[in-house]
This record gives C-alpha cells, sequence and structure tokens, in this order.
C-alpha cells in the first residue's frame, strides 16, 4: 500500500474544497499564540523553556508530516492492537525502575533527558481503537448490550491504570470522551445515562477515599479559607484574572508570573493570558477553539453522512477531546473546577501534551484529505460517465 500524500494541489480549487480552511487557520493560530505565551509567562522563572518549546513544536510539526503520510487504511489496521498498546504503556509506567516519579505521581516513562506522559499517549490510541470498533459494530450499539460492553471495559481499564498512577483529571476527560462518541455512534439513553451514573459513583468514592483528592475538591468551593496552602494557586490565578480587566495589562506585563503563580506557563497559563491581554484576550482564545472544535465536528458529520465511519467516529474523539480539555483548563483557572494539572492544547508548554495534540489534529487533515481526493475521483468517474 503506498504511504503517499494525495495532495490536494494537483487538482482545480473548483474540484477540491481547500485543507487550509478556517480550522486550519485557527490550529495554527493557537499554535502562534502557544509560542508568544509560554515566551512571555516563562521570561523570569524558566528563561530556557522557550528554546524547548520550540525544539517540541518542531518535533510536533514533523510528527505531523508522518502521520499525514499514512493512510487511514493502513492505520485502521492496528486499531485492535491500540489499545492493549495503550494498557502496556499504563502498566509500565507503573513499574519501578521504569516509571519516573515526581510530586507523589509516577506518569511518565524517561528515555535518556526526555519523558513520556503515559496519559498522552494513551489518548490517541484508545481513540484509533475505538473508532474501529465502532466502524464494525456501530450499527449494532443500540440494539445489543454487550457490543457497549466491551469497549467500556478496555477504557475503563486504561482510565483504571491512570487513576492509580495517579492522574484523576486526565482519566475523567478520557471517559468522558469516549462516552460521547459512544452515545453519538447510536448507544441508548438509558445505557449511557446508566453509565454516567456509575462513573460518577465510581468517581465520588475515589475523591471520598484519597485525603489529596478531597482536600482540592473543598479548597476550590473556597479557596481564600486557605490562601497561603491548599488554595494558593486558585487565589493567584484569580489575582491575575482580577488585574487583567477588559483589554489586560499588556503582553509581557504580568507580575503573577514573576514566583507568584506555579505553573504560569502550564496548567495555568491561561491566567497569563487574562492578565496581559484582558477578557478580549481570553475571548478571542475561546473563539479560536470553537472555531477548531466545530471543524473538527463538522468534518466528523460530513465523514459519516458518507460513510466514511472510522474517520467519522475518529474525528468526532478527537473533537471531544480538544474540548473537553479546554473547558476543564479554564474550569480550573476560574474556580469553577477543582484544581487539577491539565494542559491547555497548543497553548501550554509541555512536550508530550503539543505532539500528542498536533498528531491527532494530523489525523483530521488527513481524513480531510482523503474525502477530498475520493470526491475528486467521484467528480471524474461521473464527467466520464456522462462523456
Amino acid at each position: 500500500m503506498s504511504l503517499t500524500l494525495p495532495l490536494p494541489l494537483q487538482f482545480s480549487s473548483s474540484e477540491v474544497r481547500p485543507v487550509a480552511s478556517w480550522m486550519f487557520l485557527a490550529w495554527l493560530t493557537l499554535l502562534t499564540l502557544g509560542v508568544c505565551m509560554v515566551a512571555s509567562s516563562s521570561v523570569a522563572t524558566a528563561p530556557g523553556l522557550l528554546s524547548r518549546h520550540l525544539l517540541f513544536l518542531f518535533l510536533s510539526l514533523m510528527a505531523m508530516i508522518a502521520v499525514m503520510a499514512l493512510p487511514l487504511d493502513f492505520i485502521r489496521r492496528f486499531h485492535r492492537l491500540a489499545v492493549w498498546v495503550a494498557i502496556i504503556v499504563c502498566v509500565m509506567v507503573l513499574i519501578p525502575g521504569v516509571g519516573d516519579e515526581a510530586k507523589g505521581a509516577r506518569r511518565w516513562i524517561r528515555i535518556s533527558s526526555f519523558s513520556i506522559q503515559a496519559s498522552e499517549v494513551a489518548k490517541p490510541l484508545v481513540f484509533l481503537y475505538l473508532a474501529g470498533y465502532m466502524e464494525r459494530f456501530g450499527h449494532l450499539l443500540g440494539d445489543r448490550t454487550f457490543i457497549l460492553i466491551k469497549p467500556v471495559l478496555l477504557v475503563g481499564l486504561v482510565c483504571g491504570l491512570l487513576v492509580i498512577e495517579p492522574d484523576f483529571g486526565g482519566a475523567v476527560v478520557l471517559a468522558a470522551a469516549v462516552g460521547g462518541v459512544l452515545f453519538i455512534g447510536g448507544a441508548r439513553l438509558r445505557h449511557f445515562l446508566l453509565l454516567v451514573v456509575t462513573c460518577g459513583v465510581l468517581g465520588a468514592l475515589l475523591v471520598y477515599m484519597d485525603a489529596e483528592r478531597m482536600r482540592r475538591v473543598t479548597g476550590f468551593l473556597d479557596p481564600w479559607q486557605d490562601a497561603t496552602g491548599n488554595g494558593y494557586q486558585l487565589v493567584q490565578s484569580l489575582i491575575a484574572f482580577g488585574r487583567g480587566e477588559l483589554t489586560g495589562v499588556g503582553f509581557g506585563e504580568s507580575v503573577q508570573k514573576l514566583y507568584y503563580l506555579p505553573e504560569a506557563h502550564n496548567d495555568f497559563i491561561i491566567a497569563i493570558v487574562v492578565e496581559e491581554l484582558g477578557v478580549i484576550g481570553v475571548f478571542a482564545l475561546m473563539a479560536l477553539f470553537v472555531m477548531l472544535v466545530c471543524g473538527i465536528w463538522a468534518r466528523a458529520r460530513n465523514h459519516l453522512r458518507h460513510q466514511r465511519r472510522f474517520a467519522g467516529y475518529l474525528c468526532y474523539g478527537i473533537g471531544l477531546l480538544f474540548a473537553l480539555q479546554f473547558l476543564v483548563n479554564v474550569g480550573v483557572c476560574t474556580g469553577a473546577l477543582p484544581t487539577k494539572g491539565l494542559t491547555l492544547p497548543f497553548i501550554s508548554s509541555g512536550g508530550n501534551s503539543l505532539i500528542v495534540s498536533c498528531a491527532l489534529f494530523a489525523l483530521v487533515l488527513r481524513a480531510d484529505l482523503e474525502a477530498a481526493a475520493e470526491n475528486v475521483r467521484r467528480s471524474h468517474a461521473r464527467r466520464s460517465h456522462h462523456a
């Protein structure tokens, strides 16, 4: 099977909808804004971070090229294997000597000077498996309960391993995105609600049984009660929101990034965006994410309409993942959700998140290119038939 790209440049503009649409431009703008905000937020506390971020950006673009060179038919062949690779990676990170422990969590596999985060690797693998499974059995999802049980059990195993690391937030986001794809795919409402209630009860029990999680939950409800302890990070984030007002204090002029707000270049980078660019800046950022996610979902719907089921469910999952990560990150920084370390896709520093996010977006572009090429072939076939 050829691994070459069906580049749309060989077709006329009237035959192929250009891939460089507003969705692509939104993604490109987010990457550019991410570089600017990482440079600004790390200038005092981590001056070498920008160079590292640019290195990972380069690696991310290389990963995108590699992914886009692989036909979806080739990727689809390995979808059954994907979930087992995700499980193996999540198990490996828990093995002493293999997994690298930091801040009380064992989430990384260190290779020389680089580290691989298990949850980030698991995301694309789980969605590749789910897209392939839905392509094969999605039409039976609403009629046969056991068709729903199998992916739930396998994904539940992955999420359980993430909780053990612990990476509770990553497990919740992954489970929610998978549940969304299953619902879109035709799972019955009563089965979906039962799944939601079961996951909610399990999540509540996990929070109740862990003192640290309980502190985070109670801390976000009233962070000012322990403003120098458990609520410190959220308090500093809220101060940044207050200082930003409508138009912000100006790019590069943030005070909170000067040793006040921990992880200013990572999990709480949106607080620096608000402080420097104001409410206008953060609404522009939200608009970019809306454009990106809605563009991905529009393509997903189009793929399903034309019976490209693997591409359709894959795009729905990727869009849901980006949307949930954005909502959780904003919710944490504004105090609407308990404090949880979760990066903002394409904006936060962090090599694993950036590479995986770009690779996932590359899958969307690859599906788009193949759909465009298929439309051209159909158009040529119709012309030949009428001729």
